[in-house]
């Protein structure tokens, strides 16, 4: 198992980088599946890294406590700035969970006593191990899975498809929409938990517009009809820079014209259900003859 241990000294980070960027497709996929465009999840990431950064650096909290402070803060967040900001829709809602992000990026800037500052914050104790990121994205998967299916699930699906007429069937609409806000601040706030514990070092610059926009591209590639698509655009996402890196200076153009072409021809991201069910029987149909 040399050519493992070699392969794992090597890629070991990336590897768990995929589970961290899966989780944050992830959060960024409930609120999309309640039909709200909100881009505040680089910003619950930054959120739930720094607090669990500080509980382990400077108060010598064990992992395990430091990574639901990573959670609860920013699920504390989501629920106090959901209620008025969650009135809104569309590109404005989009407006005003980026200018929220900006808020917490300057908020970081100027707490240097806890956060570090522009420098961010050093030091941070590595103890996110594999089996931690895997634990995180399978439990993740599975509850989705449920909450799809139940009834919470289904009034999602009835906002997204028309919030008007959700109300007058009698789903609690501004309740649904900030139940799903919340959890997604929550997925965002564990992947920047874990993530943090991995990287050794953390600073604002993570968590901007960039990130933002990065998380949500990673969804769309991948698909939001159903919970593995996010999934799987956050795995292009990741590998894709590494596996072009032999190209250099043109590894971001490369890049950029991959993405493009999949959005082109494949506008329901490359994981669509109803395209693979369409797929598979045509399969059968041509199997059979």
């Amino acid at each position: 198992m040399e050519w493992f241990d070699n392969f794992w000294s090597v890629y070991s980070n990336l590897v768990l980088s995929l589970g961290t960027n899966a989780l944050l497709a992830l959060s960024i996929w409930l609120t999309l599946a309640c039909g709200m465009l909100a881009m505040a999840n680089a910003a619950f990431m930054g959120i739930g890294a720094y607090t669990a950064a500080i509980l382990t650096t400077n108060y010598e909290v064990s992992f395990p406590v430091a990574l639901l402070g990573g959670m609860a803060a920013p699920m504390l967040v989501a629920f106090i700035i959901g209620k008025p900001t969650l009135r809104l829709s569309g590109v404005y809602l989009a407006m005003a969970t980026l200018g929220f992000g900006e808020v917490v990026r300057v908020f970081i800037l100027n707490t240097e006593s806890w956060t570090g500052g522009a420098l961010g914050l050093n030091g941070i104790p590595q103890q996110t191990e594999w089996w931690h990121v895997g634990l995180a994205v399978l439990l993740t998967l599975v509850l989705l899975y449920r909450l799809r299916r139940s009834k919470i699930g289904r009034a999602f699906e009835a906002i997204k498809e028309d919030e008007t007429a959700a109300g007058l069937m009698g789903v609690d609409v501004n309740n649904t929409k900030l139940l799903a806000f919340v959890l997604g601040a929550l997925l965002a706030g564990l992947a920047g938990a874990l993530n943090a514990h991995l990287t050794f070092f953390i600073g604002p610059n993570e968590y901007g517009f960039d990130r933002g926009v990065e998380i949500l591209t990673m969804t769309i590639l991948g698909g939001i009809g159903s919970i593995a698509g996010p999934v799987v655009g956050a795995v292009i996402l990741t590998l894709l820079p590494e596996m072009l890196r032999a190209f250099n200076d043109f590894r971001l153009v490369i890049n950029g014209l991959i993405l493009i072409l999949i959005v082109l021809f494949l506008p329901k991201g490359i994981w669509d259900p109803s395209r693979m069910r369409r797929w598979f029987g045509r399969n059968r149909q041509t199997g059979g003859h």
